[in-house]
């Protein structure tokens, strides 16, 4: 844009450099206030599910619009608010407390915020369109853990649930990027001096994410591939009457499922960890011990998915193994 075309419209100006920049901090800003818009969205779906809960017989909604409304505030809470602002505080304050200039990958960066705010808008773009426009079917109505055989085409036809499943894919592959690049970051780009013994508790808890991020989220992206194969092209991946197994399903969507719980909890402790020693005026005490007990968590979270599966059949053994997992965590 040519200077002069600037000083007469310098919103557009102001607008562009927001849209292709590849600055840790503005990226970290979008993904938060993006989060946030997402957060008033699945709010005003909370609040319409509340109000037909609110008293015996009302029929504000009917019965399968709740279980749409329910499908979309649940995955969005998820996949488009709680991810996305962990990450996005991750995206600003980390090379800052490190002394990186950027994140390792800027344009990753860039692209993973890009696709995470496409996905979103993918998802919701189902509720938008309704029946039959533009293809996108109605807004998907299968939990937002989407458990088969409900996902298969005989029980919802129609594209709803495969809007879903593209958009919580593609969102993954975002905040694969962002983990990758707070990791490489984090190993490679600290400032003189800044040794993994000197980072902050924070940056500790974002490193911890950021690979618990790495082990859980590609078995789920490999687990929406089989059920997009599935319903298109006839896989039968979780069809328990073709030789599939719809259980599969839930211990791949669990792994991911339950580490989230910390991938969405850690990034607390770690800003508790930071502030209380600023306002105190004191050093941190047992730094090594909340370092030690933040890795831990992360390592003992990938092993505790199956709490969530105690009655599907797994047996007395596996259940005791899982119980203690959870109970250490």
């Amino acid at each position: 844009m040519s200077p002069e075309a600037a000083a007469r419209r310098p919103w557009l100006e102001h607008a562009h450099d927001w849209v292709v920049t590849v600055d840790h901090k503005r990226l970290g800003i979008l993904y938060v206030v993006s989060g946030l818009v997402f957060f008033v969205v699945a709010g005003i779906e909370a609040t319409l599910m509340r109000l037909q809960l609110a008293w015996p017989g009302l029929h504000i909604v009917p019965p399968e619009t709740f279980n749409r409304l329910f499908t979309m505030h649940g995955t969005s809470m998820v996949f488009l608010v709680g991810i996305p602002i962990v990450f996005g505080f991750g995206n600003y304050l980390v090379p800052l407390m490190i002394g990186a200039r950027d994140l390792a990958f800027p344009r990753l960066n860039a692209f993973g915020f890009w696709i995470f705010l496409f996905a979103g808008l993918l998802l919701h773009w189902s509720f938008i369109g309704g029946e039959g426009l533009s293809g996108s079917g109605s807004a998907p109505a299968v939990g937002w853990f989407a458990y088969a055989p409900l996902t298969s085409r005989a029980f919802t036809p129609g594209n709803a649930t495969d809007y879903w499943n593209l958009a919580v894919f593609i969102a993954g592959v975002g905040t694969i990027g962002t983990a990758i690049n707070i990791v490489a970051t984090t190993l490679t780009m600290r400032g003189p001096g800044m040794t993994l013994g000197r980072m902050p508790i924070f940056v500790w808890t974002m490193v911890t994410v950021s690979a618990m991020t790495l082990f859980i989220l590609p078995p789920l992206s490999a687990a929406q591939i089989m059920l997009l194969l599935d319903r298109f092209l006839g896989a039968h991946f979780f069809d328990t009457q073709a030789g599939g197994s719809a259980v599969m399903w839930q211990h791949f969507f669990w792994f991911f499922g339950h580490p989230e719980v910390y991938v969405l909890m850690l990034p607390g402790f770690g800003f508790v960890s930071e502030i209380i020693p600023v306002f105190s005026r004191k050093v941190i005490f047992g730094y090594a011990t909340l370092v030690a007990a933040t890795v831990s968590i992360g390592g003992v979270a990938l092993s505790t998915w199956a709490h969530h599966m105690f009655v599907v059949g797994m047996g007395t053994g596996l259940n005791a193994v899982f119980a203690l997992s959870t109970m250490l965590i």
